[in-house]
């Protein structure tokens, strides 16, 4: 069996090999050539180590190192051939320039890897569809947007039953949709089988999100030569945010279905105390994370991409702000709306997941699974002596 993966994965590597490269892509093997034979950066963060392990890149190559690139730009304001030089070398906009083909190339259904071309307006779309339906249901079932629901009980607005479906159907979606992407990025890079020690050091460094700390623990450049680790701050605060909501969630599905206790929930009750928690995360965390992109240098990054960019962050943050008002306001008239309303941004969030920004932390986990396995291989770059 193992003899079979290995031919398999040749046979994968083959393939990519002969695959021709996107401008984007040929764009990022210019650029590592050159920064093959310069290798002043080689400390800076786990792309360049990986680098130097190929003296050709290929498709999988490319799409390996632009996920594996967080965009820290450390490496551009360390850069003696960067923009105005002829070289115009510049790894944070061409790695992720490559990104995004990535998410579109992996994307499935593969039809809906086009919205990836017009993310804000889908973002846009998707957040109004969502708003609109819940408001339209919240008319039909209670009549009226303001009303006085007994102790802030969401489901006597939304029946219990409805909201499981709804959002199950699209969670569901999105969960398989990403699955099966992030597989077929996977199987691309061919990374050999996983140890232990691998796993674990990948997840550790994506949860502390190590290479946004510049290489040398002072953190990545945003406006100029300066280093800061507030981008990597206020990465944490969402990121954990994200995750203390959705505990916020299991926890009440498990006081529901098995502790059978349902809501409403007082203040002091785990899953309210998780959701507090967490919406102030994704309070603070989008709110920087959106002033650092308004003043990031001109060239750090895609500029095609800041609606992307920019509507994600916009839709974490409106995703907490509404949630927090619903939980200030949730005894009062205004409860209705304020939950259709935040309803709505949530249900935009799960349903544009698998074609938008969020899907940055699935891929860039992948890649720093396959780094932790690569470094344990050894090099096939060995000289030979005479």
């Amino acid at each position: 069996m193992q003899q079979l993966d290995a031919l398999a994965r040749e046979a994968v590597a083959l393939a990519d090999a002969q695959a021709p490269l996107s401008a984007a892509e040929a764009e990022v093997d210019r650029q590592m050539q050159v920064c093959n034979a310069c290798r002043y950066c080689e400390g800076f963060c786990a792309v360049f180590p990986a680098m130097t392990r190929r003296l050709s890149f290929a498709k999988a190559d490319v799409h390996y190192l632009a996920n594996l690139c967080h965009n820290c730009g450390a490496c551009l304001h360390a850069c003696q051939y960067a923009p105005p030089h002829e070289f115009a070398v510049n790894v944070p906009r061409a790695m992720a320039e490559v990104r995004v083909q990535t998410y579109a190339e992996f994307a499935w259904p593969p039809a809906l890897g086009a919205l990836y071309r017009r993310n804000g307006a889908t973002l846009a779309l998707a957040t109004g569809l969502g708003l609109a339906l819940f408001l339209m249901l919240a008319l039909v079932l209670q009549g009226s947007l303001f009303a006085q629901p007994p102790a802030g009980n969401f489901y006597a607005v939304f029946p219990h039953n409805l909201i499981v479906a709804l959002f199950g159907a699209v969670f569901v979606f999105a969960l398989v949709a990403l699955a099966i992407g992030a597989s077929r990025f996977w199987r691309q890079a061919a990374p050999g089988p996983a140890s232990r020690a691998a796993a674990a050091e990948a997840t550790f460094d994506a949860l502390r999100l190590k290479y946004l700390d510049g290489g040398h623990g002072e953190g990545c450049n945003d406006a100029d030569d300066r280093f800061t680790l507030w981008r990597r701050r206020f990465h944490h605060l969402t990121f954990y945010g994200f995750l203390l909501c959705f505990a916020a969630t299991g926890v009440a599905t498990l006081y529901h279905y098995v502790l059978r206790l349902p809501a409403p929930y007082p203040v002091t009750a785990l899953p309210v105390l998780l959701g507090i928690a967490g919406g102030l995360g994704l309070l603070a965390g989008p709110a920087g994370l959106l002033w650092l992109n308004l003043g990031r240098h001109p060239l750090h990054g895609d500029p095609a991409q800041a609606a992307m960019d920019r509507g994600f962050i916009a839709l974490l943050l409106f995703n907490s702000i509404t949630g927090l008002a619903l939980l200030a306001w949730r005894d009062s008239v205004a409860m209705p709306l304020l939950l259709a309303v935040h309803l709505g941004f949530v249900m935009a969030l799960f349903a544009t997941m698998p074609y938008g920004k969020f899907a940055h932390a699935i891929y860039r986990a992948a890649a720093l699974l396959k780094w932790a396995i690569e470094r344990r291989q050894p090099s096939t770059l060995r000289l030979k002596e005479d």
